[in-house]
């Protein structure tokens, strides 16, 4: 079996989200598996020196882009065993942003056509093109329009991905003729309230569509979170699975890791050890008894912010609790906890950056792991969370719901503590129950038990995504 994996980022080249966790880690569990498969991202300006300088160059191949012809050199690197290419185009990806762009449209447009265009250049020739979310969404259609009468690509079929249905690439219909060469034949397919929607191509024409948690794939076959593609979706439903996230639990292991204070592998009183260090790395008061909560996040709405700005100051008032923030986003967001922060200065610490290292010193020195969010296709958070035995309080929705079950103290069964509702005050007294377990040491130590016994990497899950390509290749 052979996989082409197209998508816009990929850890450690380049990452705004946990689409290039997926990309970075997938690829190796499914190469343990037996898949020769390969990576194809934009060669993005800002991706490290350590990479470039490492990038052997393959070939030039010329894109079709409407009626121009666009340049498109092709870099190689093997990373960690896995094939990675990039397309190289100065023009669309040499800026400092990857997103956001007005010419958006334009440039991934490139992008998807570049990367059928690469495939007799790289001497590759997947069985299957698994395609990330709207960035990659259109090589389906355009598999179907350009090439699929071509000897070389007629064998090829497409699985698409939803890893965040919200971002759906929405773009003029004249994209449709003049970038894609397609004819109006193709707009029903791709139409959205008179413009064209890349994740609807890709939905519409790739054999096979998942999801990032079983969760997530009911959920968007509803209308609070099908954002206008649930009636589609469910027309796709015998085509539509949702599979739960891995992480790397070779990179994220605390046993090994050497970002973190002090190694364990489940061992408690190592565990404080980090707590100790963190507590004096942000210049909170040193006291390993006093319950460490903590947030790794994107400062956005849909990660359940508004609920925690409702009700933090209630909680650090009169709960005895130290609470870590790391994250960048919304400036309001950010002005609101660096302000908390000067508020409480000795249960706060708002770290408003992105930091690897401390996010791993986070994971490591914490009790409890906050996410509340509005919505969660999966979520990485609290899988690195449980890996390190902090204790996720999510509200049950998407992968949150299929990864974290709730404590039941007269079983001793559950990793973490949910809450059902989207409402602030069900978070805060889901936190509290949590924080009032946490000075009962048998039961802290049977939901950390439970949390450390997971199994959190793509074993599983990879397997589910070959048997999704054996049997659409058929």
């Amino acid at each position: 079996m052979k996989c082409l994996f197209a998508a816009a980022e990929a850890h450690p080249f380049v990452k705004t989200g946990g689409l290039a966790d997926v990309i970075g880690a997938l690829p190796k569990a499914l190469k343990g598996a037996g898949v020769d498969v390969r990576v194809i991202l934009p060669k993005y300006k800002g991706i490290p020196e350590a990479y470039t300088a490492q990038m052997e160059h393959v070939a030039v191949v010329d894109v079709p882009v409407g009626w121009r012809s666009q340049y498109c050199g092709i870099e190689r690197i093997i990373f960690e065993g896995i094939p990675v290419y990039f397309i190289d185009n100065e023009y669309y990806f040499g800026r400092d942003g990857i997103y956001g762009y007005m010419d958006d449209g334009e440039r991934f447009a490139f992008y998807n056509r570049a990367v059928l265009e690469c495939l007799p250049a790289i001497d590759f020739q997947p069985d299957v093109l698994h395609c990330h979310d709207w960035h990659a969404a259109v090589i389906p259609m355009l598999l179907k329009a350009h090439y699929r009468h071509l000897e070389f690509y007629s064998g090829m079929r497409t699985v698409f991905t939803i890893h965040n249905l919200l971002y759906q690439g929405v773009f003029p219909y004249s994209v449709l003729g003049e970038l894609l060469g397609l004819d109006h034949s193709y707009y029903d397919s791709v139409e959205y309230y008179g413009n064209i929607n890349y994740m609807k191509a890709g939905i519409v024409h790739s054999d096979h569509v998942t999801t990032v948690s079983p969760t997530y794939a009911e959920e968007i076959r509803t209308q609070y979170y099908g954002y206008g593609l649930d009636g589609l979706l469910n027309h796709r439903a015998e085509s539509l699975s949702g599979i739960v996230n891995g992480i790397d639990t070779k990179s994220y292991n605390p046993n090994t890791d050497n970002k973190i204070f002090t190694k364990y592998r489940s061992n408690l009183a190592k565990k404080a050890e980090n707590k100790l260090g963190l507590q004096q790395e942000l210049g909170l008061p040193v006291a390993p008894y006093i319950p460490m909560v903590a947030m790794v996040t994107r400062l956005v709405d849909s990660k359940g912010l508004d609920l925690l700005t409702r009700v933090l100051d209630e909680i650090l008032y009169y709960d005895d609790i130290q609470f870590v923030l790391l994250g960048t986003g919304d400036e309001t967001y950010e002005r609101w906890f660096r302000e908390a922060a000067w508020r409480y200065p000795t249960k706060l610490s708002s770290q408003i950056l992105f930091n690897d290292a401390l996010s791993r010193k986070i994971y490591a020195a914490s009790d409890i792991f906050l996410m509340p969010s509005k919505f969660e296709p999966c979520g990485i958070s609290q899988l690195l969370a449980l890996r390190y035995g902090s204790i996720p309080v999510v509200r049950e929705t998407g992968g949150l719901n299929d990864t974290v079950q709730s404590y039941i103290e007269e079983t001793g069964q559950g990793n973490g503590f949910t809450f059902k509702d989207y409402n602030a005050h069900d978070m805060m007294f889901t936190l509290r129950r949590a924080v009032s377990l946490y000075h009962k040491p048998e039961h802290w130590k049977k939901v950390t038990k439970n949390a450390f016994a997971g199994d959190y990497s793509w074993n599983v899950s990879a397997q589910q995504y070959i048997d999704i390509y054996n049997k659409i290749s058929e």
